[in-house]
């Protein structure tokens, strides 16, 4: 059963759409002009609200401009009725975030399937919001308690609500992608895009296009403009992941990019600005790249501003255990299997959950 609302000064009308959506078992309060509309649409939550338009005291487009608009604009659905068929007014109605458009004299089919579709269409936006939270309470984590990887979230911690460049390094499977997720989550552009390119997976003859774009038949297959992943990432992060395995041709224009905070698509000449923080990660020493004459030493010292060190699983032996816990909480609520209490002995116990035990081999896997 939805709580509905009908703000029409015709009692006529309030009174024959009361009953019809009654009769659909919706609960329905009216009301006979919009100021009082306004007051019970502010005071209690209706999941749909049909306005007339023309009204004494406050009309149907000052009553929807009132919901609609401010800093918390109600998201409930509207329909807007009106006796005449005004185009204007009716698009009007629409960029002000009405719902539909009805005419009068309404149609009980109309009036049927409109109700039907915008509550519909209510419960899939409050079930996306709750898909979203819940992505978001999914969202990356730091598992560990050990001195070293405390080190890491310290740093994470300083170093996300600044501007500053932060190059990652550690093995493969240490979580370096972990921490850029982190970095840009606290940090005052968390609410931009945060767009991630693998280096080593992108061919080095697409390089180029994939991070700075291309235009229109600038070679081979480029059918149309194509925006690359700073463009993407403008008033965001971008997170340019194993760097080390990027050719010296794209490094050179990533310098260029860091250091005019501007690029240049593929087959053109005109410049465009972007404001992109940049984080990059690496499995690779670049020290070594650099005297080997694969890594440019100008790029490395633009992206090592703050250098992130992420510790192998060898180094930090003692947060297993509470990553075995994390991994079989995690794999048990996606399958809706209930965590079962281990009754096999190893060593001496720390959890009841299976597969957790405080003795640790040292020759258990480095990384996962």
């Amino acid at each position: 059963m939805a709580k509905l609302l009908i703000i029409d000064d015709e009692r006529g009308i309030r009174n024959t759409l009361k009953e019809i959506l009654a009769d659909e078992g919706h609960e329905v309060d009216v009301a006979e002009n919009g100021k009082l509309g306004l007051e019970m649409a502010q005071a209690k939550s209706f999941d749909l609200i049909f306005s007339d338009i023309k009204m004494p005291e406050m009309d149907g487009i000052e009553f929807l401009t009132a919901l609609k608009s401010g800093d918390e604009p109600l998201d409930t659905p509207i329909v807007m009725i009106s006796g005449h068929g005004d185009v204007e007014t009716a698009v009007q109605a629409l960029k002000l975030g009405a719902y539909d458009f009805l005419l009068k004299p309404l149609d009980l089919n109309r009036i049927l399937i409109t109700t039907k579709n915008a509550l519909e269409s209510k419960n899939l936006k409050q079930e996306t919001k709750q898909l979203r939270k819940k992505v978001a309470a999914k969202g990356p984590q730091m598992i560990g308690e050990s001195a070293a990887i405390t080190r890491v979230r310290e740093i994470i911690n300083k170093v996300a609500p600044t501007e500053a460049r932060v190059l990652i390094t550690g093995p493969n499977g240490t979580g370096k992608e972990v921490v850029a997720h982190l970095i840009h989550e606290n940090s005052a552009r968390a609410n931009g895009p945060m767009v991630e390119v693998n280096c080593a997976a992108i061919p080095s003859e697409l390089i180029e296009s994939e991070l700075f774009g291309h235009m229109k038949g600038s070679f081979t297959g480029a059918v149309k403009d194509r925006a690359g992943k700073f463009e993407q990432a403008d008033g965001g992060t971008l997170f340019l992941d194993e760097i080390g395995d990027m050719s010296l041709a794209a490094q050179t224009k990533v310098l260029r990019a860091l250091q005019e905070s501007e690029i240049t698509r593929v087959g053109s000449d005109k410049a465009i600005k972007v404001n992109v923080r940049v984080l990059a990660a690496t499995n690779k020493d670049l020290q070594k790249e650099i005297k080997e004459g694969n890594f440019r030493e100008d790029l490395f010292h633009r992206l090592n501003v703050i250098p992130i060190d992420v510790p192998a699983l060898n180094d930090r032996l003692e947060d297993i255990p509470l990553l075995v816990d994390y991994f079989t909480g995690q794999i048990c609520a996606e399958q809706g299997i209930l965590l079962k209490p281990c009754k096999a002995k190893t060593g001496q116990e720390t959890s009841d959950n299976c597969g957790t035990s405080s003795s640790v081999s040292s020759s258990s896997p480095a990384q996962k």
